[in-house]
């Protein structure tokens, strides 16, 4: 059996969260690791967990994806290896996928996606 990927979920809401691990699951390969209900936990789940991929909503209270992506972006270093983020939305607006790319998302998926 292949090594599973591990998995962080950033979403504000426990609802997305929940079905999110519903689908991620140990026996198709993911195990997820650790949530976060804003981008300001995001940083320190990422140390203290290795994530291999952060799947991350963009629009949150405190701190937005958006934002969470460019500061873990910045974190990275020779010695810090920083997972790549999916981005996770409910928004098809180009703008700001584009947007969320140049910040240093990986990529992207509607939450409207089956």
């Amino acid at each position: 059996m292949s090594e599973e990927i591990r998995v962080l979920l950033v979403d504000d809401q426990e609802l997305v969260r929940s079905g999110l691990r519903r689908i991620l699951r140990r026996k198709d390969g993911f195990d997820v690791v650790a949530e976060c209900a804003d981008g300001d936990e995001v940083p320190a789940a990422v140390t203290a967990h290795s994530p291999d991929v952060v799947v991350m909503d963009l629009r949150m209270k405190r701190v937005s994806g958006m934002e969470a992506t460019r500061r873990l972006m910045g974190t990275e270093s020779d010695h810090h290896r920083v997972p790549p983020v999916l981005v996770l939305t409910t928004f098809r607006d180009e703008e700001l996928l584009s947007e969320a790319l140049r910040a240093g998302a990986a990529g992207f998926v509607l939450k409207e996606s089956s």
